[in-house]
């Protein structure tokens, strides 16, 4: 059993995918905020239901959220990854449209860069998690079995 003065090392790896995450969707977000809100306005796919300054800024906020609370608050890395994991899932359909539409945007203009984007997403996916500290390292048992 697991005591209150245990604490569990966290793998360099995990702090390496924490810290770039979350300087990544901070950056992100503030793109997404300013200098580059109008390419980020071209990406919103026709059908999304909200208008594409919203998404933009509203994207931008949770973004910049998600970055602060990768890099600001080590002890809900669990939280912040689980939903930095669901948010990439969330803008999956909006990087889908972009290929199927054919909309150029952040040097993605052809149909070949576009498609190549959708394979990024399961593994951005899966890092988003893994700087989460999902799935839990497993413990070495040292007491020998009899």
């Amino acid at each position: 059993m697991k005591t209150h003065t245990e604490s569990r090392v966290i793998p360099r790896s995990q702090n390496i995918a924490r810290y770039a995450l979350g300087g990544f969707m901070s950056f992100a977000g503030i793109a997404h905020l300013t200098f580059a809100r109008q390419e980020f306005q071209a990406q919103v796919p026709d059908w999304f239901p909200l208008g594409e300054d919203f998404t933009v800024l509203a994207s931008g906020v949770a973004e910049v959220g998600l970055g602060a609370a990768l890099l600001g608050f080590p002890q809900r890395r669990r939280q912040a990854g689980i939903a930095l994991a669901v948010f990439y899932v969330l803008i999956f359909p909006g990087n889908i449209a972009q290929y199927a539409e054919g909309t150029d945007g952040f040097g993605l203009d052809t149909d070949g860069k576009r498609l190549a984007r959708l394979f990024f997403q399961p593994p951005l996916i899966a890092a988003a998690l893994w700087a989460g500290g999902i799935p839990k390292r497993a413990r070495r048992n040292t007491a020998r079995r009899r």
